[in-house]
């Protein structure tokens, strides 16, 4: 077994997941906020650390159709979250970003996937290479681009599409 079989392998046995709770707030906001810096530097930054916990707080882990976390299962420290919006929209999907290439969001994507109610859709920003290459590995196809004009930090996206 190669190193990068060992850590999926490892990724899989030592990960579980389970639908998020309140008290998960704090985590899944760190984890959004790092991934994001992470993986898009270039993006702008229109709210602070505060208000993205108190929107994580009381919009989307109370009024999402789920929300789902991924954890390293000794310690229970948070890896990545997922969202289902609606029936059948998948607004976010995140990892740490020491928690990549472990299979982490494959599982995450195969939760929302047994949610929905049917196919999913998601956005995503044109610039992020990394996020549109797993969504086409799974599957997704682009059936959309916009300028930027629909989202606050005003970067163009793609609307991506997934069917059963």
């Amino acid at each position: 077994m190669t190193d990068y079989e060992a850590a999926r392998r490892l990724g899989h046995e030592g990960v579980r997941l389970r639908p998020a709770t309140l008290q998960d707030a704090e985590a899944v906001t760190r984890v959004f906020l790092d991934s994001r810096a992470a993986a898009m530097p270039y993006l702008a930054r229109v709210h602070s650390d505060e208000d993205t916990l108190a929107w994580i707080t009381h919009v989307v882990l109370p009024t999402s159709t789920g929300v789902w976390v991924a954890e390293e299962r000794e310690c229970g420290d948070l890896l990545g979250f997922a969202v289902l919006a609606g029936d059948d929209e998948l607004d976010h999907l995140y990892l740490r970003p020491d928690a990549l290439r472990r299979g982490i969001g494959s599982r995450l994507l195969a939760e929302v996937r047994g949610a929905a109610k049917g196919g999913l859709s998601l956005y995503v920003f044109q610039r992020n290479a990394a996020a549109r290459a797993f969504y086409e590995r799974h599957g997704f196809t682009a059936v959309a681009f916009d300028d930027g004009g629909r989202n606050e930090e005003n970067e163009p996206d793609v609307l991506y599409r997934w069917s059963p």
